[in-house]
């Protein structure tokens, strides 16, 4: 017989929507992310992810550049002609 439990978290409530909403865009839940999370925890005996500081108050940096690097304000300028490189009307 398997033992389940229960878990009880808060967080904010618009992080926790936003954070369902994407994980249903994914076709799965936050429990199961939760639940794949906590696997892999135990799998690797840690995080299963790499952790930073966050990044500095006087601008956004490249995390992976440790700062050497600002990122540009219009960064996003060209996102809707990658997707569509990507993901939109080929030939």
């Amino acid at each position: 017989m398997v033992k389940e439990s229960t878990l009880q978290v808060k967080m904010d409530s618009d992080v926790l929507r936003r954070a369902e909403s994407l994980y249903s865009s994914m076709g799965t839940s936050l429990a199961e992310v939760l639940r794949l999370f906590t696997l892999k925890s135990v799998e690797v005996n840690g995080i299963p992810y790499a952790m930073s500081a966050p990044a500095r108050k006087n601008g956004q940096r490249l995390g992976i550049a440790k700062g050497k690097f600002k990122v540009p304000d219009d960064i996003d300028v060209y996102n809707d002609e990658i997707e569509q490189m990507f993901y939109g009307g080929g030939e």
